[in-house]
């Protein structure tokens, strides 16, 4: 069980690094938009994959170490999100950390239930 969570950790970490840098030279540093995106994509897809593997027997215990906890663990980046706040709030910019935490959180919640409900909808 390790070895699947280290092995979706390390698919993880690298799509994290791969998407974070290729938003950084689209997008320019205004925002960081990797963080961004990746906990959002990673909210849906932790949502979607708890419900479509629910109650699918023994080997959704793997799937959900290797998937969740492994690659939804290192390409999601809650720790990344809070530094990026702690950035903001002493920026004297009030309203862009505000602005950077709703998108996230409340982003985040909406696709998580989204994906969850779509799995729910596809399972049956």
């Amino acid at each position: 069980m390790l070895l699947l969570v280290m092995l979706g950790g390390a698919l993880g970490a690298a799509g994290r690094h791969l998407l974070g840098d290729f938003l950084l030279r689209q997008f320019g540093n205004g925002l960081p938009w990797g963080t961004v995106a990746v906990n959002l994509m990673g909210s849906f897809a932790a949502g979607f994959l708890f419900a479509w593997l629910e109650g699918r027997g023994p080997s959704a215990l793997y799937w959900r170490s290797f998937l969740i906890v492994g690659v939804l663990g290192a390409l999601t980046t809650y720790s990344a999100l809070m530094l990026e706040c702690l950035i903001y709030s002493r920026s004297g910019r009030p309203g862009l950390l505000f602005g950077y935490l709703a998108l996230s959180l409340v982003s985040g919640f909406a696709l998580v239930w989204l994906g969850a409900r779509l799995a729910e909808w596809l399972r049956a």
